[in-house]
């Protein structure tokens, strides 16, 4: 488990089909140039945590989260954005140690909350975050632009 840096990039798009396979959905405007752009940023910018466990050098695993809610009902919050597990990887606790890691980092900057949204779909990843006793559930609605 460590913080990603600049050259993993490539690696860590590519890692992003792991959320697009079903039940998951490639996004209507996905660009792999773009997101390496955005991850790029989110790398070197102080208000995002990306974090990678990698397994002999591969990257097996994948955390974003973003600093950038100051809530008037709940204070700072940290938004887990996406958190992916290489499908041959799983249930081998690397889901928990990014959802850890990304906590650890939430603390660190005095976040009161830690949310994410999944997809009524991920029934195997509720049942993950079930296991890791949230506080409360929500529903989460959205409209591409």
């Amino acid at each position: 488990m460590r913080k990603a840096n600049a050259d993993d990039v490539d690696a860590i798009v590519r890692g992003y089909e792991w959320l697009f396979e079903h039940p998951g959905a490639r996004p209507p405007r996905w660009n792999t140039q773009r997101a390496a752009a955005a991850l790029s940023a989110a790398i070197s910018s102080a208000s995002a945590g990306v974090f990678v466990a990698t397994d002999d050098d591969e990257i097996v695993g994948l955390c974003t989260a973003y600093d950038d809610i100051d809530s008037v009902r709940f204070g700072r919050r940290v938004w887990v954005e996406d958190l992916a597990v290489h499908p041959q990887h799983r249930s081998r606790g690397i889901g928990k140690q990014l959802l850890d890691e990304a906590k650890r980092w939430a603390r660190e900057r005095r976040a009161s909350r830690l949310q994410l949204d999944s997809s009524e779909l991920r029934k195997d990843a509720h049942r993950f975050y079930e296991r890791e006793h949230p506080d409360w559930r929500s529903l989460s609605f959205g409209w591409w632009l």
